[in-house]
Formats: structure tokens, sequence, C-alpha cells
């Protein structure tokens, strides 16, 4: 089964033609060109695609796109506010480097022992947080200033020194 990474939403449709909204943390300005489908879940793990028929930027984290089969605008409505995900190998090709969501799919790690993989990134204003599966809880662990030690992009790992007892909180419950 292919791998596949929730970059954003639909937001919202635009004019009266079937063009949406896609808002994205994609880290960067982007048309998606080339991108042949988006993937919306329908069920859990049950991803159907959408062919993107022409896609054009509207701001830094937000994209027009008009999709294969959605012609009006009430087909539009129906797919907001629905998340959006895309292929491991689109993600890796659309997604910049020096975005937190590029960290999707890294193993987090703390004194050599892997906490986990990043399953997804929840930006903040101040910090970034993780969400990973811990001893089989799911756990959120924030990346800032005082926690991040260090990003291995050649082997896909995240260091952390975690606060005392954070691990623990999800582990009590």
């Amino acid at each position: 089964m292919p791998e596949y990474f929730k970059i954003g939403k639909l937001v919202a449709s635009h004019g009266t033609a079937g063009d949406l909204i896609l808002q994205h943390s994609l880290g960067k300005k982007t048309t998606l060109k080339g991108l042949e489908a988006i993937f919306i879940e329908e069920q859990q793990n049950s991803f159907i695609p959408y062919f993107v028929e022409k896609a054009s930027i509207k701001s830094e984290n937000e994209t027009f796109i008009k999709l294969e089969g959605i012609d009006s605008m009430e087909a539009a409505r129906k797919l907001t506010p629905k998340e959006t995900w895309l292929e491991a190998a689109d993600f890796d090709k659309f997604s910049a480097k020096a975005a937190p969501i590029s960290l999707l799919g890294y193993g987090l790690f703390e004194d050599e022992q892997h906490l986990g993989d990043i399953l997804e990134v929840i930006e903040q204003p101040h910090q970034v947080l993780c969400s990973i599966r811990y001893q089989g809880k799911d756990a959120l662990i924030p990346l800032h200033e005082d926690s991040l030690l260090k990003i291995d992009h050649k082997n896909k790992k995240v260091y952390v020194e975690l606060p005392d007892g954070l691990l623990a909180i999800y582990l009590d419950s």
C-alpha cells in the first residue's frame, strides 16, 4: 500500500466552475506543476484520488486547484473542508526541505532511543508539535529551540532532548 502524507485541506470553492482553494503546509509557493492527483481520505486508510486538471498559486500557502469531474460550485463545496494527502514520492517532490512538514516519516530519537516515527506535524506560533505513536499511545512532542538537538535529513532522523516526565504523561492515561 502506498504511503500518504497529509499536506492540508480544501478550504473553499472559488468561482462557479468547480475550482477550489487548497490550503497547504508545503513550505513554499507552488503551482503543483506535474502533480497528477491529490487524495482525500473517505474512510480510515481508504484514499480516493482526485486528478488535477490545473493549478495556480494564490499565496504562500494556498493554491487554486481544479479537479477532474468537479465542474460546479456545488460539487466543489462537497469537498470542503476535507483534508488532502499526497503519495510519498509527490510529497518529497513538492514539499520544501526547510518546511516543518518535511519531517513527516522521520524517526524521532532521544539518547539514541527510537521513540517513534513522525506521523503528523502541527505548526503553532512558538513551536512545532510532532505526533508519534509511543508504546502504543499517541503522543505530541514539541520541537523548539530548547528540545530540538539535530535534524539528520540524510538518515531521516530528528534528535530531541525532552523535559523529564513528558513521555510518562502519555503512558499514564
